[in-house]
């Protein structure tokens, strides 16, 4: 497997604290979008109302050799986040293969909240919290391995 990394979810001050981390560890965000960057008509990705088109849907911030610290914040229509539950392992796989076989392996007996398969932004992408309780997301981005 190629990395797996941090990825935190917020009530809307993601960028607040991601500019805090970034003053810490220095570095450039080597990615950043909001809600409102959402190609339209991709179903179920609709920001709920103005507010949330200004929230972050992903950002990234490379820190040390191979780790990345990720995160995003929670539109309206989504459950308010509890701190200490809105940490996912994020795990970037070599191949689609491998994706699909951590992705199944474990996610077995648990709570799949988003499907694995491709993604609008050319990922191939899954989420789901195991039997144990721990938020998973496995990902595959082809564009990287091109």
């Amino acid at each position: 497997m190629a990395s797996i990394n941090p990825y935190l979810v917020f009530n809307g001050n993601c960028e607040e604290a991601f500019l805090f981390y970034q003053s810490v560890f220095g570095g450039e965000f080597s990615y950043i979008g909001r809600f409102k960057d959402i190609p339209p008509n991709t179903e179920g990705c609709e920001p709920d109302s103005e507010e949330d088109s200004e929230k972050i849907m992903h950002v990234s911030l490379p820190i040390g050799k191979g780790t990345i610290m990720m995160g995003s914040d929670n539109n309206s229509s989504s459950k308010e986040v509890i701190f200490g539950q809105n940490i996912s392992v994020s795990i970037n796989t070599e191949s689609k293969e491998e994706a699909d076989k951590l992705f199944n392996g474990l996610s077995a007996g648990g709570t799949v909240t988003m499907p694995i398969s491709q993604t609008f932004w050319g990922a191939y992408f899954g989420m789901f919290t195991d039997k144990f309780g721990i938020n998973w997301m496995v990902n595959f981005d082809e564009n990287e391995k091109k």
